[in-house]
């Protein structure tokens, strides 16, 4: 699996639940979203932005995804909502791996770029580090319809969080060659 075929296969109306576990308080918190996701061409507006702000070549960008969230956590606490735009940059060399760009809403903020590589059972590692935190999230589908996320997250000041998604696609299906390939690996 590449990175256009991830985000192509993620494209669509998502459910998502996550549970996220404080490690240092000892908590644990349940978060309920729906989640449409959106492929953008590599040269859209959004994506040369994107690539202009982290002083990248936007001729080097392979493809982009728009992800829009709406949901609810436990206890009580107001709805979420917002959307970001990711845009991958493969490796010259090994274009199994790359730079993850993403939008950054704090403009005081020096944008960090991810980066990414498949794991051997086709799961996407995305890996972030500034000098405040470092993530590192994995991402894969049990089925065309079924996309799962573990996660966690360190901050240097001590604290850790990690969690569990499940991702139950709602509708907006991928081409059925495409939804077919990710079964057949799946699978096997």
């Amino acid at each position: 699996m590449n990175i256009e075929e991830f985000f192509q296969l993620s494209t669509g109306k998502w459910f998502s639940h996550r549970t996220s576990q404080h490690l240092a308080l000892n908590e644990s918190e349940n978060s309920k979203s729906d989640i449409i996701i959106e492929t953008l061409a590599a040269d859209a507006p959004e994506a040369i932005k994107l690539c202009q702000q982290y002083k990248i070549n936007p001729s080097s960008a392979s493809c982009a995804i728009k992800i829009n969230w709406n949901g609810t956590m436990e206890k009580d606490q107001p709805k979420h909502s917002g959307s970001t735009v990711l845009v991958s940059v493969p490796d010259a060399d090994n274009p199994g791996q790359g730079k993850l760009l993403r939008e950054i809403v704090d403009t005081n903020k020096t944008p960090v770029a991810g980066q990414y590589k498949f794991d051997s059972d086709d799961a996407l590692i995305v890996t972030i580090e500034d000098e405040n935190i470092w993530l590192e999230e994995r991402l894969w589908f049990a089925s065309p319809n079924l996309r799962m996320r573990v996660n966690v997250l360190k901050s240097f000041g001590g604290f850790s969080t990690t969690s569990f998604t499940s991702e139950i696609r709602m509708g907006g299906f991928p081409p059925a060659a495409k939804a077919s390939e990710a079964a057949n690996s799946v699978s096997s």
